[in-house]
């Protein structure tokens, strides 16, 4: 299998465009289906199942009663997206709709765990190490199981005091009501890197980042 067919972000970004099902997340893109029943969702896991035995390509399917999320990336390059993507993409596409379920991107949602840095390649290999993941090629971490979360090491002159925080990825058109729903509860947001990605402060000092697909 090549590797050699990897996408561009401009590339990806006009692919998602014709792929309404789907958006990018660190290292992958994901759609989430939900279905009228838990047996239809076991049916639409049965045909991404087939679909991807056809491709030689197989992506993480998490199949949680009537709602199944999938995502997929290739591990031969590295952790980067390919034309297979795309095109198992499609197909998983076409075999939901097939089968009436419906698409729900204000699902698709991603956790990492961001770490505050001024030397990255100082604690990545002890980072991976413990935790059993592997490096990709943008230097973040990655459970190969596709089960934790990511691990991005954030270079930064000035290391926050805090140095971990959460990245929460959700697709930049549903992230509208999460920020109105973070500034109900009152807390702050520091929004001047948006909408790639909002600093949010809760009441005692903790961060995390809510963050999008957009102008990353």
């Amino acid at each position: 299998m090549s590797a050699n067919d990897v996408i561009a972000q401009d590339e990806l970004n006009g692919y998602l465009q014709e792929m309404p099902h789907w958006r990018k997340i660190p290292g992958a893109i994901a759609a989430v289906f939900e279905t009228k029943t838990s047996a239809a969702a076991i049916e639409l896991f049965s045909d991404i199942a087939g679909a991807a035995e056809l491709d030689n390509h197989h992506p993480n399917v998490d199949w949680r009663y009537n709602k199944v999320f999938v995502t997929t990336t290739s591990h031969d390059a590295g952790g980067q997206l390919t034309t297979r993507d795309i095109a198992l993409a499609s197909k998983i596409s076409e075999r939901a709709t097939s089968l009436g379920a419906k698409p729900r991107v204000d699902l698709i949602s991603a956790v990492e765990i961001a770490i505050d840095t001024d030397n990255p390649e100082e604690i990545a290999q002890q980072w991976a190490a413990g935790l059993g993941y592997t490096t990709l090629q943008d230097g973040s971490l990655a459970d190969p199981n596709g089960r934790g979360p990511a691990i991005w090491f954030q270079k930064t002159a000035t290391p926050n005091a805090n140095r971990l925080h959460l990245d929460v990825w959700v697709p930049n058109s549903a992230s509208g009501p999460v920020l109105k729903n973070l500034q109900d509860v009152r807390t702050h947001a520091d929004a001047q890197e948006a909408p790639s990605f909002t600093v949010i402060t809760d009441a005692q000092g903790n961060r995390f980042c809510i963050c999008t697909e957009a102008d990353r």
